[in-house]
């Protein structure tokens, strides 16, 4: 009986608590109307999209946050597609939210300076700017101490951080700049003793220049590193290695040079070391493998040279090992691989590594991808090989002695996830294996690139080729390859990149092979996802740019069929291929006409027909192939004028040199033209109308020749001073010149000597 009054009264109680907890919630959140004037204020310099704040109270509206005073505290619209109405951010909008301590608009359009931005947000301690359109330089200080977190990544920032930018930010653990066109060193007071909290710092992709200074070293809590895509040069501090807490430090693609110094093994949290793309020379510290905790090693495009020190069998946590393109050397049978079980990448291509690839590798079956090519190793494949069940990436080309063609093709079909498979200059004069012994032919159903370039192989294109139904870049240039071009080969659905260039392949070009789903139908080729793989591909740029870098296969829809034995004419059906980029069918033995069909080609950016048989005109439609890069018809036997347009009169005359019978610019052969009997004699005409003029142009030329001769000649003559200026200009303009050759003479000496 006792029992129910006790809970009526806790009953009671517990209802109490309730509404007192409404009337509290009701006055923590009621809105000052300061805040919700200063937030409509800012929607209204906003064009699109309208923000949804009509109700009374601003702390309820997306995105705002207040605390229980009704100050807003939270001011959060990220990727809301904002924009301004104005070329500017006005600051006006948001300077009475004074107790302001997270904004976050990232992912916007909004557009502006940052000039006085923060003024009087003495609160702030998240800024979050990042990917929007601000633009001009950063203020000179920070008014908040209590800032924590600053992201001004992906914008359009310039000029160089001011030395006082984070004077004040006592407590800043995070600071990205990442993606914008700050320029000049980095400031050596970034770490000052008052930000020493800093864990993350992210310059890369700007243009900073010069050494790197010490003074990172007093950001004691320092996790991450990053400054990478910039101009930086000069050898990393050594104080940098003081700095225990380092994590990662990531700088690639910048010019810094030097040794790697051995005090490196003092930053044994070290997760990520990615110095890539630079100009490191020098042999690697003896003690890297002190890093037990290391995952990721990338130091290839360096000078780097010797051998790998012993102890990196040591980092067993290493799941990336990326050496390329050094001068890297040694008996690489001498590396025990065992230890790495969590290998998943492994690069040393381009350098000078011998012995013979250890089976220890085998052991590491996480391994996905596998590049060693360039290097004077002794390469057989293994059966063990089909042990490395995630291997998706293997390029093992430009070694010696790797020998047996079929049975490593046998043994790597068997590899069910490859996608990339490069063996060129491989396999010396063997015969390409007409069947790899398999009844029905399952292997290689993932692979979609296969180089077997320059491996001097001989016979006729294999019918096992036709199974692969994922291929999509077939590269078998520079070999003896005969026979007929398959026309399966146009029935493969992915295929759309091929080089059989220096083969000997002969007779006609099919029809068939004009039907590659991937060239003909732009619906298919959006179909056709891109491939990401393990390890980048290099593709060379400019003569002295560094090679692009792609991370998925990615190579422009081309033919390359030069220097074969080609013959009949080229088909009508060619102008199907409308994705082409590239088109090569120089040196070959077509003839017969030029097909009109090719100005279907509209994306065509590369056209080299030369050295055939072809005869006739170029077609008049050649004209509306407005993307051509390059061009050749030469050493034919083509007639006629060359069609005029803007784009086939830019080539050199080369393109069309030995074709006697072809003329029009860019040829100094001029074409004929033929006059009609009744066309009237214009030579007479102009004679006729040219005796009754009066010879104006004559008498115009001799009064203004008189006027600017006496106009200049006349002070000089009249007057000594200005006489002693004019010689006096003359002589600092001669002394001016006899320099300018000096130097330029200088350049040339030292250029040669």
């Amino acid at each position: 009986m006792l029992v129910q009054p006790a809970k009526h009264a806790m009953v009671q109680a517990l209802s109490l608590f309730i509404i007192s907890m409404s009337f509290l919630t009701h006055d923590i959140h009621a809105c000052i109307q300061t805040q919700r004037t200063s937030l409509l204020s800012f929607a209204l310099i906003l064009s699109s999209p309208s923000l949804n704040w009509t109700s009374t109270n601003c702390c309820h509206w997306e995105g705002i946050s207040c605390n229980r005073d009704g100050w807003v505290t939270h001011l959060q619209l990220p990727s809301k597609g904002l924009k301004l109405k104005g070329d500017s951010f006005s600051s006006s909008s948001l300077a009475n939210l004074t107790h302001l301590t997270h904004l976050n608009l990232s992912h916007n359009s909004l557009s502006g300076p940052l000039d006085d931005l923060f003024l009087s947000l003495n609160d702030l301690k998240i800024v979050d700017l990042s990917y929007n359109l601000l633009f001009g330089v950063l203020p000179s200080s920070l008014p908040s101490s209590h800032i924590q977190m600053i992201d001004f990544s992906s914008n359009r920032l310039h000029g160089a951080i001011p030395s006082s930018f984070l004077q004040k930010a006592w407590n800043l653990a995070s600071f990205n700049a990442s993606n914008n066109s700050f320029s000049g060193p980095i400031p050596s007071s970034i770490c000052l003793p008052s930000s020493s909290l800093l864990r993350h710092l992210d310059l890369s992709f700007n243009n900073f220049n010069g050494s790197i200074s010490s003074g990172l070293g007093k950001c004691s809590k320092l996790q991450v590193f990053r400054a990478a895509h910039n101009y930086l040069s000069g050898s990393l501090p050594e104080d940098i290695f003081n700095v225990t807490t380092l994590e990662e430090i990531s700088l690639p693609l910048n010019s810094l040079n030097g040794a790697v110094s051995d005090a490196i093994a003092n930053l044994t949290s070290l997760i990520t070391l990615d110095l890539s793309y630079n100009q490191l020379s020098g042999v690697l510290p003896l003690h890297l493998g002190k890093l037990s905790k290391l995952k990721h090693i990338l130091l290839d495009f360096n000078h780097l040279e010797g051998s790998l020190p012993p102890s990196l069998m040591n980092c067993t946590n290493l799941v990336e090992l990326r050496m390329g393109a050094n001068n890297l050397g040694g008996d690489i049978s001498m590396l025990n691989f065992s230890k790495l079980s969590q290998l998943s990448k492994l690069d040393l291509r381009k350098n000078n590594f011998f012995g013979v690839l250890p089976r220890s590798l085998y052991s590491c079956k996480l391994l996905k991808a596998i590049r060693v090519s360039l290097n004077n190793l002794e390469v057989q494949i293994q059966p063990e090989m089909v042990s490395l069940k995630s291997l998706s990436f293997l390029s093992l080309g430009g070694n010696k002695r790797l020998t047996n063609i079929k049975e490593t093709l046998k043994i790597l079909m068997r590899c069910k996830r490859l996608v990339v498979l490069s063996l060129a200059s491989s396999f010396l004069g063997e015969e390409l294996p007409a069947d790899l012994g398999e009844v029905d032919f399952d292997g290689f159903q993932n692979l979609r690139a296969l180089d077997l370039s320059f491996c001097n192989l001989t016979g006729p294109l294999p019918l096992w080729l036709s199974k692969l139904k994922m291929l999509e870049l077939l590269d078998l240039n520079q070999n003896r390859i005969t026979g007929s071009i398959p026309s399966w080969m146009g029935n493969l659905p992915r295929l759309y990149t091929i080089s059989m260039e220096s083969n000997l392949l002969s007779g006609q070009l099919p029809k068939q092979f004009c039907r590659l789903p991937m060239l003909v139908s732009e619906q298919a080729a959006a179909q056709l996802h891109r491939t990401d793989i393990e390890l980048p591909i290099y593709i060379p740029g400019s003569v002295h740019a560094k090679p692009l870098q792609y991370n998925y296969i990615y190579y422009d829809p081309s033919i390359f069929l030069r220097d074969n034995c080609l013959s009949g004419n080229i088909p009508n059906e060619i102008g199907q291929l409308q994705l082409l980029q590239l088109l090569d069918l120089s040196g070959n033995n077509f003839s017969g006409n030029i097909p009109d069909q090719m100005s279907n080609l509209k994306h065509m950016e590369i056209l080299d027909l030369s050295t055939n048989h072809l005869s006739g005109k170029i077609p008049a439609s050649f004209t509306s192939l407005n993307f051509l890069s390059s061009f050749n018809v030469s050493h034919n036997n083509l007639e006629g004028p060359i069609p005029s347009s803007t784009q086939l009169q830019s080539f050199n005359a080369s393109a069309f040199e030995g074709n006697l019978k072809l003329c029009g610019a860019p040829l100094p052969k001029k074409c004929q033209t033929i006059k009609g009997a009744d066309a009237p004699d214009m030579n007479t005409q102009g004679a006729d109308t040219k005796e009754n003029q009066f010879p104006w142009f004559y008498v115009s030329a001799a009064l203004g020749f008189i006027t600017g001769f006496w106009g200049v000649c006349g002070p000089l003559v009249l007057m000594t001073n200005w006489r002693y200026a004019y010689y006096h200009f003359l002589e600092n303009v001669l002394d001016r010149f006899r320099v300018m050759i000096s130097r330029s003479m200088a350049k040339v000496k030292r250029s040669f000597f």
